[in-house]
């Protein structure tokens, strides 16, 4: 009965059963003509057994890459690149300039005094703060201040700038956008705002006051937009309460103790297309080994260990940088045994949810551990 199932599932995956003779040949040939194909040819490749991404983990250390984004600085403006940033680059997406997936980041910095023009486009996207003081973002007119470690939400089709105050420091953040999932779909329209800048109609930081009360709800307040009205979350609340948890939890075995930023109006994520997430490793903790589908990219909020994704280990540290690709197995470990390790994350899981896609799996072998080999 196996081997039929086997010799069965390898027949319908793809061509095991089909020779390419003459006369099939020349039928290919025929249907390429007429802008057709005969699916038993391709059938491996568009409809597999399982997720097989072409992405590959990679880490990107913030040592490595801090004086190349500085150097940007003297090398173009803002108003001459449109946004001064150095993207991540999977070598297995370079096609569509992705870090993992269908998820976009880059590095952008800016210097005190300098601002860059208002826009808006299609694709979601998030800035996480890496170092500086003095950072903010306005989105339709509504200003946030920022500092490390904070993440600030410029949604779909708002009108959205960024700039550092006068009286700040070099600032460096990570952007996260959807862009290759947008353009997957043949979606992306791009807008520069027609005053360039855009006025600050209400106070300073005002969202945040407002939606960010912990288990409150402001009366009277409504919102129907399909994102979060916080656009700010912070650093300090979010680590008091990931300790906080930690006290009373044992935590996921596969990701520690994990909390994920939500829209305080539905408790979904914060944008459709686009999740966040942080997560805090106690000391001397590693986690199991799993899998599920959706593209991750971790930045290390805090701390020091190392992660190990199919079988690879990446050391990591204070502002680096990984992805873990789709159907990927991973587990990750805090290196110090007196503080903790916390982990920022953006993921495309609000899309596997939505479409019914999510699926999830522990590794079942060596005690849910994977064997090192890279």
């Amino acid at each position: 009965m196996a081997e039929n199932y086997d010799t069965y599932r390898e027949s319908v995956a793809g061509r095991a059963d089909v020779e390419d003779t003459p006369e099939l040949v020349a039928y290919y040939k025929q249907l390429d003509t007429l802008k057709t194909g005969a699916l038993w040819t391709v059938a491996n490749k568009i409809e597999p057994w399982q997720p097989k991404s072409e992405s590959v983990p990679v880490l990107w250390r913030y040592r490595d890459l801090r004086d190349h984004v500085l150097r940007s600085v003297d090398l173009v403006t803002p108003e001459k690149a449109g946004r001064r940033v150095i993207y991540l680059n999977n070598p297995g997406r370079q096609d569509v300039s992705a870090a993992v997936g269908w998820l976009y980041s880059g590095l952008q910095v800016m210097h005190p005094g300098e601002a860059a023009s208002a826009h808006a486009h299609s694709s979601s996207a998030l800035r996480f703060i890496m170092e500086g003081s003095g950072a903010y973002t306005i989105v339709d007119g509504h200003k946030m201040t920022l500092g490390a470690n904070d993440f600030v939400l410029t949604p779909n089709g708002t009108w959205h700038e960024h700039g550092v105050s006068a009286d700040g420091t070099t600032c460096i953040w990570q952007d996260g956008l959807d862009i290759p999932l947008v353009n997957a779909m043949e979606a992306g329209f791009y807008a520069v705002h027609p005053n360039l800048q855009q006025a600050v109609t209400h106070p300073v930081d005002d969202m945040p006051a407002i939606w960010g009360g912990k288990g409150l709800k402001p009366h009277g307040g409504t919102w129907s937009k399909p994102y979060s009205p916080l656009y700010k979350y912070e650093w300090a609340p979010t680590y008091e309460a990931l300790v906080r948890y930690s006290k009373v939890t044992d935590g996921s075995p596969f990701d520690g103790v994990l909390m994920h930023y939500v829209n305080p109006v539905t408790g979904g994520p914060v944008m459709p297309t686009i999740g966040a997430s942080m997560q805090l490793l106690r000391p001397g903790e590693a986690t199991k080994a799993h899998h599920h589908t959706g593209s991750f990219i971790y930045q290390v909020a805090k701390g020091s260990g190392h992660s190990v994704i199919n079988g690879q280990r990446f050391d990591w540290t204070e502002r680096d940088i990984f992805c873990v690709p789709s159907w990927a197995f991973h587990e990750h470990a805090n290196a110090s045994a007196s503080d903790d390790a916390v982990l920022f994350c953006f993921n495309d899981l609000p899309v596997m949810h939505s479409l019914g896609l999510y699926r999830e799996e522990a590794l079942a072998e060596n005690d849910g551990h994977q064997a090192v080999t890279g």
